[in-house]
């Protein structure tokens, strides 16, 4: 009798483990979709547009590495917005604008590819006006965030950031890998 309660009780806290992991990638995959459908529309209309009503971002650009699949940025840095996807950091520039765009991700999702991009590498973000416009890597390397701040320019470049190592087995550590990556003029009118 023991043994069968002891063996109900752990199917049903394993059954209840795995449907919160479900309902988790669920949520997840909902607000992706959400995202999308808030930058299209305001890609057609010009007007912000929350994913939710509830949110706390928006959709200010779309950022295509070479070899993977478009990411929606979001406005802002906060915990909140990186969960859902990459961000502009407040204080840098719009894409395209006459100072250093920065956007930051979490290394083992949205910018877990960033370790394969190389000097050279074409990289293309997409304004609020749906113009893209292209950036090519010039320069990778690691940082000590507490020593060292990150290098906004007043010029038309792109810096992607994240933390660092990529391997790392816990998170919170003082090092990021930054990406800089020069403005390419005439890189306006690229159609992805």
């Amino acid at each position: 009798m023991a043994r069968s309660l002891l063996f109900m009780l752990c199917l049903g806290t394993g059954l209840w483990q795995l449907g919160s992991a479900s309902w988790l990638l669920a949520k997840a995959e909902l607000a992706q979709v959400l995202i999308d459908s808030a930058w299209e529309e305001q890609l057609q209309g010009g007007a912000l547009q929350k994913p939710w009503p509830w949110a706390d971002t928006w959709p200010v650009a779309k950022l295509k590495l070479e070899g993977q699949s478009p990411l929606i940025v979001l406005s802002g840095g906060s915990g909140q917005a990186l969960a859902f996807g990459p961000g502009l950091l407040a204080g840098s520039g719009n894409p395209g604008e006459s100072r250093t765009t920065v956007i930051a991700a979490h290394r083992d999702t949205h910018f877990a590819g960033l370790e394969r991009v190389r000097r050279g590498t074409s990289i293309y973000l997409q304004d609020k006006r749906g113009r893209w416009h292209t950036y090519r890597v010039a320069e990778m390397r690691i940082v000590d965030s507490e020593r060292e701040r990150l290098p906004i320019f007043a010029e038309r470049g792109l810096l992607l950031v994240t933390c660092y190592p990529f391997n790392a087995l816990a998170a919170g550590g003082p090092l990021r890998y930054l990406v800089y990556a020069e403005y390419q003029p005439g890189g306006e009118l690229v159609q992805l």
